[in-house]
């Protein structure tokens, strides 16, 4: 028996999640299970141990996208029982039993070895929304970023993509420009590496012009909708920027002048399902890049039994940084 977070929905649709003992046999099949010792929030996750959102599709259902832990056993020649690893995506914690329980069983494709100097509390205060930002970077890196460009944008900064893609930029030597909704996180971001704060209304509305002054040499953003159809109209000649959210809403009203005039470059982040090479390339970057004296500032512990109320939170807004969730609290 293990405890997991589990969610059941009522014949009237509604959801309900509490911590629940499980037995072993009602694990999913898969290849190697993995004895969970942390997982992570997000947006999704919130999603999931609420109303749901269309992600899940079936119950009772455990939720928790993310997961770090040890290997128990595997089917799998890739991996052997004490081997460390990260699960990130391929519709785990929504299709598939994720991480918010004491134990996961899952394919062997999906998981990737923990690199040397990154502990799996760590890996789960970086988690798909770290991951997802250096995704970003790299991308903005592959199209022609330079530390001599000019700064960078983040927008939704104080988010969990945002701060940690403020936090390696920075460490990288970047000039990083924090946009926030929320005067009392300009600390936080400067903390975290980030130079200059940009309030969310001088750029969260849309103009008439199509092309305004050139500012950015890059952008990793968060938000989409109008915010981002005003940066691509900021952003400098030839630079690009890398959608990763939506927070903002999924309309995107702009015009194509910003990439037919300036070569401005539209990148689609995805990292639900990244292939395994890219992956590690990832990961790796990650250990190396990313100050984890900063990413210790991010982190705000939480167990099990907190998840529901935080899962409501981070629906409103209202999560700062990354929480990190001890599945054995």
């Amino acid at each position: 028996m293990f405890n997991a977070l589990l969610v059941t929905k009522d014949e009237d649709g509604t959801t309900q999640a509490t911590v629940t003992q499980i037995d072993k046999d009602r694990l999913p099949d898969g290849d190697v299970t993995v004895a969970v010792e942390y997982s992570t929030l997000n947006y999704k996750d919130g999603l999931c141990i609420g109303p749901g959102g269309g992600l899940v599709r079936t119950y009772p259902h455990v939720p928790g996208i993310d997961f770090a832990g040890t290997v128990e056993t595997s089917d799998d020649p890739r991996y052997k029982p004490g081997d460390t690893v990260v699960l990130t995506g391929w519709r785990v914690g929504e299709m598939h039993w994720g991480g918010y329980a004491q134990k996961a069983r899952v394919k062997a494709d999906w998981l990737v070895p923990l690199p040397d100097g990154i502990s799996t509390r760590h890996a789960m205060a970086i988690g798909t929304a770290g991951f997802t930002a250096m995704l970003a970077i790299m991308a903005l890196e592959d199209h022609g970023l330079q530390k001599d460009n000019g700064p960078v944008l983040v927008t939704g900064a104080a988010g969990g993509v945002g701060s940690v893609a403020t936090a390696i930029l920075a460490h990288l030597g970047y000039e990083v420009a924090g946009v926030t909704g929320r005067p009392d996180t300009a600390d936080y971001l400067k903390s975290l590496g980030a130079s200059q704060i940009v309030a969310r209304e001088e750029i969260n509305e849309t103009v008439k012009r199509p092309l305004e002054t050139e500012n950015w040499a890059g952008c990793v953003d968060a938000v989409g909708g109008a915010m981002l159809a005003r940066v691509l109209g900021q952003m400098k000649y030839g630079a690009s920027v890398a959608a990763v959210g939506l927070a903002g809403g999924a309309a995107l009203p702009a015009t194509v002048i910003p990439f037919l005039l300036r070569g401005v470059n539209l990148l689609g982040i995805d990292s639900v399902m990244q292939p395994y090479d890219n992956r590690v390339r990832a990961w790796k970057r990650i250990a190396k890049d990313m100050p984890m004296d900063k990413l210790d500032t991010m982190i705000q512990p939480a167990t099990l039994s907190e998840l529901p109320k935080l899962g409501s939170d981070i629906l409103k807004g209202q999560i700062k940084g990354r929480v990190v969730v001890d599945v054995n609290a």
